[in-house]
Order: C-alpha cells, then structure tokens, then sequence
C-alpha cells in the first residue's frame, strides 16, 4: 500500500471510509496494539501539530528525526516490522475504541482542509 496524500481529498475520504469500517473486533496485521490503540497512536502525530500536547523536539532532535527517520516515516516504502519507534507513540494502556476513532477522522478531516 502507498502513503496518501491526505491533502487530496478523495484521498483523505478513501481513508476514513478504511477507519469507518473498524470494529473494537477488527484484529491488526501485526504488531501488539489493539485497533483502539492503534488509532491513539496515529492521532500522537497530529496531536504533535496541532496540539501542545507533546513536547516540541529541540534543534538535536530535530536534527536526528530528519537524519535518521524521515525517509523511513515519510518515504514510500511500508514500514518494516519491529523498527523502533519514539516513546511517546508507544501505547500500552487501553484506550476508548469510539473516542480515538472520532478523533484521527477530525484530524484527517482538518489536515485536509
């Protein structure tokens, strides 16, 4: 599967259609998150736009994020399994199916507009 350009909004709406069809049942393809989970985790990087939520990386940080991840977050190949990822993506309590979902669709609403 391709990266989206969620700045398209045909694009974006073939997304949330994907995110509209999840259950608390659906199972992941891999990886320990639950769907719920999975969701919190996705809506932590427009929380880091949009939010205050998360501490903004310092000059280093921003530094090492370009060297070192960029290509891989950003680029077109899909993630391989088990890369490291920053603790703040990480969720390992249990989270509320309806409230992430409702959530990531208002984010992928706003970044497309």
């Amino acid at each position: 599967m391709t990266i989206r350009n969620l700045y398209d909004q045909k694009e974006t709406q073939e997304t949330i259609d994907r995110i509209e069809k999840l259950t608390p049942e659906t199972q992941g393809l891999w990886g320990k998150m639950d769907v719920a989970q999975m969701m919190a985790h996705c809506n932590v990087a427009y929380e880091i736009v949009y939010t205050d939520k998360h501490a903004k990386p310092n000059a280093f940080g921003r530094f090492m994020a370009r060297l070192f991840a960029k290509n891989t977050v950003l680029g077109p190949k899909p993630y391989k399994k088990n890369i490291p990822t920053s603790p703040i993506f990480k969720m390992t309590e249990a989270k509320e199916f309806e409230t992430e979902k409702k959530r990531l669709v208002e984010f992928l609403e706003k970044t497309q507009k």
